[in-house]
């Protein structure tokens, strides 16, 4: 489904990816692991196409995504892929169902379609009596779930996911892993999970070791 060929990175004079190859299969759930400064976070903006490799390729579904123009990448991320961050990153002045709804309206989907699909993902994930609550009304854990909606709400066929138990307390956390296995298992959505947790890292159908700009 994904293929990364020689990818480099550098910011300034720090080289940060020294020719990544990388091969995701369809419905895979990946952890990356690696101490701070290893590259993860920059690899997993690069094949979600958020940053540009300076040399390489990244290939997704045959596409070399690598050669869109900027409104191409919008619109291809916009479609198929879903980020969850270890921030949640929710507008404060929206609630949690309008939160998960702003992905599909910026893909000029229907609002009746958009509402019931977010309300429907947001049930899914437990919260029925926080749909019209905002950002500074939920727990950390409600706050990510409701990002993990908003990442599902256009079907996206890739869910890349930094930190995304980072801030979470281990009785979240854990619930936060278990729903991601349910997704994949419920969508046969494909997951990259950069983490420093060794327990969700074990979960995973493969685990990938970063170091000094490489996978070891």
């Amino acid at each position: 489904m994904i293929e990364t060929k020689n990818i480099h990175k550098k910011f300034s004079n720090l080289h940060v990816l020294k020719g990544v190859d990388l091969i995701v299969n369809k419905r895979e759930i990946i952890s990356i692991v690696g101490a701070s400064g290893a590259g993860k976070s920059t690899l997993l903006q690069i094949i979600g196409t958020l940053e540009k490799p300076d040399t390489g390729n990244v290939f997704f579904e045959g596409q070399n995504v690598s050669n869109f123009k900027k409104k191409e990448l919008a619109e291809f991320r916009n479609k198929n892929i879903g980020f969850v961050f270890q921030f949640h990153h929710l507008l404060p002045e929206f609630n949690a169902l309008e939160n998960v709804c702003i992905p599909g309206f910026i893909a000029k989907k229907r609002k009746k379609i958009v509402e019931e699909r977010a309300k429907e993902l947001l049930i899914k994930l437990g919260l029925e009596n926080r749909l019209e609550h905002k950002p500074n009304q939920l727990s950390g854990g409600e706050q990510q779930r409701v990002s993990v909606a908003r990442a599902l709400i256009n079907n996206p066929l890739l869910i890349l996911a930094d930190e995304p138990s980072g801030n979470l307390d281990s009785k979240n956390a854990e619930s936060l892993h278990e729903i991601f296995f349910e997704l994949r298992d419920t969508f046969d959505q494909t997951f990259i999970i950069v983490t420093h947790n060794d327990k969700l890292a074990e979960l995973a159908d493969r685990k990938l070791t970063m170091s000094d700009g490489q996978i070891v």
